[in-house]
């Protein structure tokens, strides 16, 4: 398995592009890892490693990110030993690390020597972690969905249904103590596909209220201009040089231009 990471990654695109589909290609063996061992059915997949899984998001993600949606069988510290095993098996040494105190849980499994081991690094301690993050207190009335998908693997996932995920971006929009980059591309992403359905906005009021939105409950008709006023103090700047690394074609990041985003969001 390890060998076929290295053919995956060897005529791929600049260095950069070898880390992010490096990343990708060992977060789809987690991913498989965690449905063997039972955590896709307490998990529910969703964040923008679930948009590019489940349907092509053209930018990488760091991070796995789930809900935890049902009780049973909720075991994180077995998940993760599990993973570590099935990664042994397939050549990769891994060092896990576990924080499961707060109501978010977040473990890193890093692989220690692999990017050199790759030719993507000179130096033998730099590492690649993949983030797991685990809400054991999600928002309720998220819609949830599972699809089957191919990407390095086959894989069948537990996730949020699109008009969840549109609102999962929205409430990190309004939330996030600072404008991430990536989060604005994907709403540029979501506003742009003229079939996606409009944001679960019973799901995206009970997460506004647990990160505590001050404001009045938002609706049809005013979920846009929040982001608006959000959005319209950016640093541009920033905003574009926070997800150019991730994206598939890094010229896309050109295309954030603060007055195109912003008719998009009032459209």
């Amino acid at each position: 398995m390890k060998e076929a990471l290295r053919q995956l990654v060897a005529g791929s695109g600049d260095a950069l592009q070898r880390r992010n589909l490096t990343r990708e290609y060992l977060q789809a063996r987690i991913l498989t890892a965690l449905q063997e061992a039972g955590a896709m059915v307490p998990l529910v997949f969703h964040g923008g490693t679930a948009l590019r899984f489940l349907y092509l998001l053209p930018r990488y993600s760091e991070d796995l990110d789930f809900s935890l949606e049902a009780n049973h069988d909720y075991d994180l510290r077995r998940f993760l030993r599990l993973i570590a095993r099935d990664l042994a098996a397939q050549g990769y040494r891994t060092d896990v690390k576990l924080s499961d105190q707060r109501i978010v849980h977040s473990a890193f499994v890093s692989f220690p020597g692999l990017l050199h081991d790759l030719g993507l690094s000179p130096r033998t301690t730099e590492n690649l972690s993949v983030k797991i993050e685990v809400d054991t207190r999600p928002p309720a009335n998220a819609g949830i969905e599972t699809t089957v998908v191919r990407r390095h693997t086959l894989l069948h996932l537990q996730h949020h249904d699109r008009a969840s995920l549109l609102a999962g971006k929205v409430n990190a929009l309004l939330q996030r103590p600072y404008l991430k980059g990536r989060d604005v591309y994907d709403l540029v992403w979501y506003l742009g596909a003229a079939d996606w359905p409009e944001p679960n906005l019973i799901y995206l009021n009970n997460g506004l209220q647990q990160t505590g939105w001050k404001n009045e409950p938002l609706t049809t008709d005013s979920w846009r201009g929040a982001l608006h006023a959000r959005l319209v103090d950016a640093d541009w700047s920033r905003v574009i040089s926070d997800v150019r690394p991730f994206l598939a074609d890094p010229r896309e990041a050109e295309l954030l231009v603060q007055n195109h985003v912003l008719a998009l969001v009032a459209r």
